[in-house]
């Protein structure tokens, strides 16, 4: 995750939040409605990209676990999807 990245979910959180505000003061709840789920957008974002970076510095420091990992989940979706005709 690079860092623009990050400043970007931050923006879109501050955003968020400045929108549930406006929502609150103007007495419209589809503006809070909007501001609270643009908000939560910009969490869940920042967490995908924060549990990418993980996987990814995981994978760099032990590649041959995460072959074999990847290889499991393989089979388990082939068996469980794939099914014989």
């Amino acid at each position: 995750m690079s860092l623009l990245d990050k400043a970007n979910d931050k923006a879109e959180e501050a955003l968020g939040k400045g929108q549930e505000q406006f929502g609150k003061a103007s007495d419209s709840p589809e503006h809070e409605l909007k501001g609270k789920a643009r908000q939560t957008a910009a969490k869940a974002s920042y967490a995908v990209d924060d549990a990418l970076d993980c996987v990814k510095s995981k994978t760099q420091d032990s590649p041959f676990a995460a072959l074999a990992f990847a290889a499991g989940v393989g089979f388990l979706v082939a068996k469980i999807f794939g099914g014989r005709r």
